[in-house]
């Protein structure tokens, strides 16, 4: 198997040397350079082309989130794992707009950070576990809302009524239409939502935040 190539960027030399010689212990890691500022990040991944660059946030001259944005611009193929001490959001949000596919932050393990780099090179995403369970709400929290954004605004009157179990006759009632009418809107939604039960309506209402979770709903 072809080894892993891996630029270290980090502006702590002996934080640096301990992240090299945790990866030199994996066969299937070689460390081909080193950078303490991102602008030599950006330099260094231009000259040697490595699979993946394991980027510090706060370096000298350029930092590692413009260092990343540069490097995922000019060399696409190049993975960026970010590797900082803060797991603020603002800091998770941004380098992941700017192309990071991970976030682990320094305390992490070995392990964790030679298994990162190994999902990189598989094209996957990896992050620290704390940095992943917001990352994944936020993903989540982001589908919800595209998926929302797919229903008019009459289907978004029917879903609600529908969650807080009206029944097709009522919401005809409610909302002044037909009683096929209502149901084309429920076979329209169903469609679009991909979601084809009453009670999964109900469920994704909730989670979208169209009702709240402690309204008392009936499920048809």
């Amino acid at each position: 198997m072809n080894r892993i190539t891996v630029l270290l960027a980090e502006d702590h030399n002996l934080v640096r040397e301990g992240f090299r010689s945790l990866l030199e212990n994996e066969s299937y890691i070689e460390v081909v350079g080193e950078a303490a500022t991102g602008r030599q990040a950006v330099d260094l991944t231009r000259k040697l082309h490595p699979a993946v660059v394991v980027m510090d946030i706060a370096m000298p001259l350029l930092n590692g989130l413009e260092a990343t944005r540069q490097i995922r611009k000019a060399f696409p193929d190049t993975k960026v794992l970010i590797l900082s001490a803060h797991s603020d959001d603002a800091y998770v949000e941004q380098s992941t707009k700017l192309g990071a596919a991970g976030f682990l932050l320094k305390q992490t393990s070995s392990q964790n950070l030679a298994t990162a780099i190994r999902e990189l090179q598989k094209g996957n995403t990896f992050y620290s576990p704390a940095v992943g369970k917001r990352v994944g709400s936020r993903d989540r929290a982001g589908e919800l809302k595209r998926r929302t954004n797919r229903l008019s605004s009459r289907q978004m009157e029917v879903l609600q009524l529908i969650a807080e179990g009206r029944p097709n006759k009522q919401i005809a009632a409610e909302l002044g239409v037909s009683f096929k009418t209502v149901d084309k809107h429920r076979q329209a939604i169903m469609e679009k939502l991909n979601i084809h039960d009453t009670a999964g309506l109900t469920r994704y209402a909730i989670h979208a935040g169209i009702i709240q979770s402690d309204v008392e709903v009936t499920i048809l």
